[in-house]
């Protein structure tokens, strides 16, 4: 069985490098390109997982992630920023907003399936 991902993501280089390890690896790919978009797609979808960038149009990530974790049925879906904001606090303010994991841009392709696939493994 696939697994379901939502990729929210606003920059197409980054959306099709994502897209196109995980269709490669038993991912099923649905892809949003704003925060809004993203939040109607994860409570239409109910992923298994979602990647999620922070600098986003119309809504952050961090709201993004916030607004995700007040729907109960997506609370126990894990969120993964994947983002180039990588100063100190960042990692952690990504966290507090409700993400599972975080992962620095650019993503290494070599590791970034080990590295996703071992959030799934939290569930």
């Amino acid at each position: 069985m696939k697994t379901k991902t939502l990729i929210i993501e606003d920059n197409e280089n980054n959306m099709y490098l994502i897209s196109f390890l995980l269709q490669n690896n038993n991912h099923e790919i649905h892809q949003a390109y704003d925060g809004q978009e993203g939040v109607e797609l994860a409570k239409t979808l109910q992923p298994d997982l979602i990647l999620l960038d922070i600098q986003l149009p119309k809504m952050n990530g961090y709201e993004v992630a916030q607004k995700i974790r007040q729907d109960e049925s997506l609370d126990k879906v894990p969120i993964v920023a994947i983002t180039s904001y990588a100063m100190p606090g960042d990692k952690e303010k990504a966290l507090a907003s409700g993400c599972t994991g975080y992962i620095k841009k650019p993503i290494n392709p070599d590791t970034f399936l080990e590295e996703i696939e071992s959030y799934l493994d939290k569930e």
